[in-house]
């Protein structure tokens, strides 16, 4: 069936202010929406009140409106632009609650305005608690048991039942809001209370405790005609206890039989039909007991959410773009595959590569806080690799976080410190990752790990080959290509070799060049090769043959901003969205190296071209040599992605690649604090009094001239970091060392 004929106009309503839990993927899927909703025809209303997104600006919706997204406003832009519908699934748990508010007021009816993308009772069926448990027994599937409570006083009497630890899951929110695992009355009162407090409900789901259980999500779509597809599995590297946006996840699911995988997807499919979406995106959270094999459903959030943007980027299938064309009346098979051109979306992506999504901490920002890692979302970004092996995704996904200790190393643990490090890792952690590497490779058995951690022995065992081919390398010091190639296979970056050799990270690079040791670049096709991609979409491997296509023309590389932070966010992904928009429309072709999957920018078609890399020199550097290979680089842009490229440009620019627009020494002037108060006094300008250290000793003596306090703040940072104001020379020299 075509597009629904009788729709003129649609209001979108946008997610709001970037917060832990709620963050780009929703400025990424909504600028989707607006692009097919004006490709389609039809008059564009947007509300969002967040002006770092790509989204917000005027070209992308016909009627922008920068406001507050409560049902009061809302209403009020209704009453101004009488949209003939709403499409709230795009936006994230804001658009959604704020929906579900505006139908409860009367507000729709009043305007005659209809929800497409989800109905009412479709979205209270998937995120009601209580209701959803039906849903699941209707299905003849089995959830935790649990007790839905609305007071502190049911809380307690329900956990007479289900006995500690139990689970705290609040109805309506989002990023495990006001969610969290209580083992005892202190810890339930406080969890439970805050929960009650969140739920726009005033309700709460206590459910057993399903703690070291493996975790999976399925990906699903459904359109009017009752087609469904599973875009994608994706399995916790963690355990239950920790929130999927806070653990490493892996696509396709790994450890899953045949068996267990078709009992998830005919549950799934089964949900998916019973709850009622029948236009557009979901996914179903499991968790399955790795002793007997139980399968439970953990909940299903009823639109896109984070974890379909990195659904869509691991499969090029574009989730938010398809299931917009839904809600305006297409079917799944009536829509083309942008990648192929062949095939429908109704055909089922296939994988021949793994995904690895690792999720970035802000802790650093925050010393004091609490790194337990539980149901409550802590994560501010997120990097996703790509490659032909586990082991090769997920070093390439480590070393994308761009963290100091983020890649893995290869320092024993002292044998005298196991059992404290084993204790340390019972529970969830931003370090549990590398602590359990280390542990393997002090000599801790895979089967002690598993007892403790609950990590599927296959994950440890690809850890353990992991540190197998480290051992390798350090007895091979010299490198000879056979190990130089099996490192890189599995995902070792230069900097690592160097680490493992005593060799300089340069040395290693003139080595691996001069073997002719090289990656090369395979295509995300969305059906594993069976059909030619049109869409550039790359990932690098030390595989046989490269899939890199000539250009027809020089091409510009626009390198991104990396992975969400605090103070780097969208506003960068922003800027190098429109630096692509800009040179194609200059006649330019367009090259973006990228790892964030939540962005615009890494949409398989913004850009001419698309790499999925580390913003690493050395993979920045091969990227570059690709390119130049097939047609030539006229330059990069390094100026626009934030810090991340900024700290590239000048060794780029020593490896002679042309830097365009802003110069690496007009950078250098404005970052380096020593070089810009140079800058200031030739100005005639003045400053605070201040000096620039490399030493305590040096600091010491600026300070003593200054005056305490001081703020010290190094070079080359953004947001602040780094930066703390000193009122002595003990704290002095406690920050320069």
């Amino acid at each position: 069936m075509p597009k629904r004929t009788d729709l003129k106009s649609v209001l979108v309503i946008g997610s709001g202010p970037i917060v832990i839990g709620q963050a780009a993927e929703f400025d990424y899927s909504g600028t989707q929406a607006l692009r097919v909703l004006k490709e389609e025809g039809l008059r564009v209303i947007l509300v969002n009140s967040n002006p770092a997104t790509i989204m917000t600006d005027p070209e992308f919706a016909d009627a922008t409106y920068v406001e507050p997204i409560t049902p009061e406003v809302v209403e009020k832009i209704i009453a101004k632009e009488r949209p003939d519908a709403i499409l709230p699934t795009l936006g994230g748990q804001t658009a959604l609650n704020t929906a579900i508010a505006l139908d409860k007021s009367g507000a729709l009816q009043k305007y005659d305005v209809e929800l497409i993308g989800a109905n009412i009772e479709a979205i209270e069926l998937g995120e009601d608690r209580e209701k959803f448990k039906g849903v699941v027994e209707r299905c003849g599937a089995e959830s935790a048991r649990s007790v839905i409570v609305h007071t502190l006083d049911e809380a307690f009497a329900a956990v007479e039942e289900l006995n500690y630890p139990v689970v705290v899951r609040p109805s309506f929110t989002m990023g495990g809001l006001g969610s969290g695992m209580a083992y005892n009355p202190e810890d339930l009162r406080r969890i439970a209370g805050a929960g009650l407090q969140y739920s726009p409900t005033t309700e709460v789901l206590l459910e057993e405790s399903i703690l070291g259980w493996k975790e999976y999500e399925l990906e699903m779509m459904r359109d009017k005609n009752d087609n469904v597809v599973v875009v994608c599995s994706i399995e916790n590297f963690d355990p239950v206890g920790v929130h999927t946006g806070d653990s490493i996840t892996v696509a396709p699911a790994m450890t899953l039989t045949d068996r267990e995988y078709q009992k998830l997807r005919d549950i799934s499919i089964a949900v998916i039909r019973e709850v009622g979406v029948d236009t557009g995106g979901c996914n179903i959270q499991f968790a399955i007991d790795p002793a007997t094999g139980r399968v439970v459903v953990i909940e299903m959030n009823p639109r896109v959410s984070r974890s379909s943007a990195l659904a869509s980027k691991a499969t090029g299938f574009a989730i938010a773009k398809i299931a917009t064309k839904l809600a305006v009346g297409y079917t799944l098979d009536e829509i083309p595959n942008d990648i192929t051109q062949k095939t429908p979306a109704s055909f089922e992506p296939a994988l021949d590569y793994v995904v690895v999504k690792v999720p970035r901490f802000a802790f650093e920002k925050f010393p004091a806080a609490d790194k337990t890692l539980t149901t409550t979302m802590k994560s501010v970004g997120e990097a996703m690799a790509l490659g032909r092996n586990f082991t090769e995704a997920l070093q390439k996904a480590l070393r994308s976080l761009e963290q100091k200790g983020s890649e893995l190393s290869f320092e024993p643990i002292p044998e005298a410190e196991h059992e404290a490090v084993l204790a340390s890792i019972v529970k969830g952690s931003t370090e549990r990752l590398s602590l359990v590497q280390r542990l393997l490779f002090s000599g801790v058995s895979i089967e002690k790990l598993f007892e403790t951690t609950a990590i599927d022995p296959w994950y440890l065992d690809q850890l353990q080959l992991i540190n197998e081919v480290a051992q390798l390398v350090a007895s091979n010091k010299h490198l000879p290509e056979h190990v130089l190639r099996e490192a890189k296979r599995h995902g070792f970056s230069d900097a690592q070799l160097a680490q493992l050799t005593g060799k300089s990270e340069s040395v290693i690079r003139g080595i691996r060049h001069a073997l002719g040791v090289r990656p090369v670049y395979k295509t995300v096709d969305t059906c594993a090769a069976e059909f030619e991609a049109f869409t550039p979409y790359m990932y690098s491997s030390y595989d046989e043959e490269t899939e890199v296509a000539a250009h027809e023309k020089k091409s510009v590389i626009i390198l991104g901003s990396g992975p969400n932070r605090i103070g780097q966010g969208i506003e960068f992904d922003y800027s190098c969205v429109h630096a692509v928009m800009a040179l194609r429309a200059e006649g330019y072709e367009t090259v973006m190296v990228n790892c964030n999957p939540e962005t615009v920018s890494t949409d398989y078609d913004i850009s001419d071209r698309l790499y999925f890399e580390p913003l690493t020199l050395e993979d920045v550097l091969e990227v570059i040599h690709a390119e130049e290979e097939t047609g030539g680089v006229l330059g990069v842009f390094v100026q626009l992605g934030g810090q991340t490229p900024l700290k590239l440009a000048a060794e780029l620019k020593a490896a002679g690649v042309p830097i365009l627009g802003t110069s690496p020494e007009a950078i250098d002037l404005a970052e380096h604090r020593g070089a810009f108060q140079q800058v200031l006094d030739n100005a005639g300008l003045v400053a605070p009094k201040n000096g620039t250290a490399v030493s305590f000793a040096e600091a010491k003596a600026i300070a003593d001239s200054i005056g305490y306090p001081v703020l010290v703040r190094p070079s080359y940072v953004l947001g602040g970091r780094g930066m703390e104001i000193v009122y002595d020379e003990a704290n002095l020299e406690r920050y320069i060392t």
